[in-house]
């Protein structure tokens, strides 16, 4: 089975070794994104800013994919504080609708550039590209 690489340049350019997506089969693998601003590579400021600009840059990535937030199965997200999951959840909830992907809430000491939250995500899509 071929793998497509997925970019977008309404999402931060990768600053590492890394695709932004990866696309095998129906199945994307969406990297983890922080709250850069793809414009600028400037950090949102302040928390929920940050999980809004995480939460767009993943929807661009789906979409450059040829999907959407409503294909994402799993979602995983990082916290440097996990008093923060319920503001997570209040802006999860502008971003995906019933049936909800499957989801992990993971507390880490740090994330790269000192973002206070990072998610990443897997799609499943069919026939798209």
């Amino acid at each position: 089975m071929s793998r497509v690489i997925i970019n977008s340049d309404q999402a931060p350019a990768a600053i590492g070794t890394y695709s932004q997506a990866v696309k095998v089969g129906p199945a994307v693998y969406l990297s983890g994104q922080i709250p850069l601003n793809p414009q600028t590579m400037e950090m949102a400021e302040g928390f929920e800013a940050q999980t809004i600009q995480v939460f767009e840059n993943l929807k661009a990535v789906a979409e450059a994919a040829g999907g959407s937030l409503a294909d994402v199965v799993k979602l995983n997200i990082f916290l440097t504080d996990l008093q923060h999951f319920g503001t997570v959840n209040e802006l999860m909830a502008r971003y995906f609708h019933p049936p909800y992907p499957a989801r992990a809430a993971i507390g880490v000491a740090s994330l790269p550039r000192d973002s206070a939250v990072e998610m990443d995500a897997i799609m499943h899509i069919e026939n798209r590209q």
